[in-house]
């Protein structure tokens, strides 16, 4: 993939499927946000943390020395190893399971995609994460901020190690690619008025987030819808061509139509 616009808070993707992309860029104010809920909420684990080791040391003191099964010296470092953990795993914890995600971005919008549009994968979410000690040096991540001032796409160190960006999340309902003006506009072939509104619906909502799928799931998503349309109106994908061009001008052919305008 690769990029054919950008401005100071959109930026505009080229897929090698000929489709444009277009996300709103996530900028200093609505990240820094996104931060504080996150930090806040971490702060709200730390106590969490703290008054449970709290309690399981005053519970240790008044149970009898067989019952205990974790020495009371072990508490300290359990509280040590409870806060490292929270601080550095907090937002990697969370974007690797909520696909670019922290509750602070949940709650404010936004989500960390690659460059390419795609969502980062556990290694690079890990790294980006790793890079937040530097951007807070020498505190308040000063660093960090310096780097999104200067960066044309508001990335801080975390987002150049691995190619990432911070953007106003969409629901997939509301992404509508601009279809690739090299589409092929053939005449309508009374054949795809057996196409249903229903399989209408299942190509576009293919077509929208295939970007999203694995490339062997997006791959036999893509024959058995192309499979089910050719079986059904008894059109062919031309050699040579894509499932995804395919299914394209399928999808064009039958909007430009009358019938589901």
């Amino acid at each position: 993939m690769s990029f054919q616009d950008h401005s100071e808070d959109r930026i505009r993707i080229d897929t090698p499927e000929q489709i444009s992309l277009e996300f709103p860029l996530a900028g200093i104010g609505s990240r820094f946000m996104a931060l504080a809920l996150d930090t806040v909420l971490q702060g709200l684990l730390y106590m969490a943390g703290i008054f449970a080791m709290a309690g399981i040391s005053k519970y240790a003191r008044n149970v009898p020395a067989w019952l205990v099964w974790m020495p009371e010296s072990w508490i300290a470092a359990l509280v040590v190893i409870f806060l490292f953990c929270v601080y550095w795993g907090y937002f990697a914890f969370f974007e690797i399971i909520w696909k670019g995600q922290t509750p602070g971005k949940r709650l404010t919008g936004l989500r960390v995609i690659k460059n390419s549009g795609r969502a980062l994968n556990v290694y690079e979410t890990i790294g980006r994460n790793l890079l937040r000690g530097v951007d807070w040096l020498p505190g308040f991540y000063i660093t960090g901020i310096i780097s999104m001032m200067i960066s044309r796409q508001n990335q801080r160190l975390g987002d150049h190690l691995v190619g990432s960006i911070v953007v106003h999340d969409k629901r997939a309902e509301e992404i509508r690619p601009e279809w690739s003006s090299s589409t092929d506009q053939a005449a309508f072939d009374p054949q795809l008025s057996k196409v249903t509104p229903e399989e209408l619906v299942l190509i576009e909502t293919y077509l929208q987030r295939r970007l999203s799928l694995e490339f062997g799931v997006r791959d036999a998503t893509a024959h058995q819808i192309a499979s089910r349309i050719t079986a059904k109106t008894g059109i062919e994908r031309p050699p040579g061509r894509s499932l995804d061009d395919f299914l394209e001008g399928i999808a064009k052919q039958v909007r430009d139509s009358a019938r589901y305008r």
